[in-house]
């Protein structure tokens, strides 16, 4: 089944991870350290800077942090912390800041003008995606579930983002696993491979972080776009839940109600929710973009504060023009 790229968000009331003052060191730039261009390869540490910069201001967004006060958080000047944020994070901090606000989600609800009646009736892709990605979704067969992954091989890798760490599986008919990970997950390739052995026991699993690279890059807007495979395992509803959540154009939400209805389920809200919270990959498939009728932002699979943050960065793109 084919469906542009697009998403729409998730809920999952297990793991909320609450924001922290504490952070890790960051790595203290040098007065030779140079700001990114857009023909830099991001760096694992400028890439963690951002990440740092992200939780600072989603912890203290409550008192609207200033640019300085960013800058010495990363041990960076103003500048030079502006022009990294911007380039990896895809817009200023200034912004970005403005979308954590209390109430941000409940503006970005009131707009939703039924966008995902829309966007499914029409199969329109977003113009505002960042590299106007097509995700095709290949169901894996019941067999193949039934064995745990037996006979396939699952390449796995961890990367940096500008959201943390993401451990990253791949079969040759597609990704099949992209989730955050957590501080007590580690961040090296080992993580990755617990992840997907977890999902895929009998799986055949290889560290591989060159062929699983393309899809962090693609569901965090660096590097190239172009088409993406997802390989999933799924019930019906679940499948066609996910592929309905790659209808959602970019910066907009629904909620559980409105996706029970595009689906053909109006009467099985919780059914529909509980797809969306199962949801094996993260962000290609925006399991994030899914909002109680309030305007709440529910649970998240990866965390609540995860949820806000990529609402807020997709809000803030879509403003921006990108």
């Amino acid at each position: 089944m084919k469906t542009a790229r697009n998403g729409s968000p998730a809920a999952a009331p297990d793991g909320t991870v609450s924001a922290s003052t504490q952070e890790p060191a960051v790595p203290i730039a040098t007065a030779t350290d140079a700001p990114p261009t857009t023909a830099d390869a991001p760096s694992d540490v400028d890439l963690e800077r951002v990440a740092s910069a992200i939780r600072f201001l989603d912890a203290h967004r409550d008192r609207q942090p200033s640019l300085a006060e960013v800058a010495r958080h990363l041990h960076l000047s103003e500048s030079h912390a502006q022009r990294l944020f911007t380039a990896y994070a895809g817009t200023s901090p200034k912004r970005f800041l403005r979308w954590l606000t209390a109430g941000a989600a409940r503006d970005l609800l009131q707009d939703r003008r039924a966008v995902l009646d829309v966007a499914t009736g029409t199969g329109l892709s977003s113009p505002g995606r960042l590299h106007d990605l097509m995700v095709t979704i290949d169901a894996l067969t019941p067999g193949e579930v039934a064995r745990g992954g037996a006979g396939l091989t699952v390449r796995a890798g961890t990367h940096a983002t500008p959201l943390g760490p993401v451990a990253v599986g791949t079969t040759e008919r597609g990704v099949c696993l992209l989730r955050f990970l957590d501080a007590d997950d580690g961040a090296d390739h080992d993580a990755a491979v617990e992840a997907v052995r977890r999902e895929w026991p009998a799986a055949a699993v290889v560290v591989d972080g060159d062929a699983t690279a393309p899809a962090a890059a693609a569901a965090f807007g660096a590097g190239g776009g172009g088409p993406v495979r997802l390989a999933l395992a799924g019930t019906n509803l679940q499948l066609k839940v996910w592929e309905a959540l790659l209808a959602i154009p970019d910066g907009r939400v629904t909620t559980y109600g409105d996706l029970a209805r595009a689906v053909g389920r109006p009467s099985a809200v919780r059914a529909v929710a509980s797809a969306v919270g199962a949801n094996p990959v993260a962000v290609l498939i925006p399991c994030h973009r899914v909002l109680r009728s309030t305007g709440a932002l529910a649970g998240y699979r990866w965390g609540i504060d995860r949820k806000r943050v990529l609402l807020a960065r997709e809000a803030a793109l879509a403003g921006s023009g990108r």
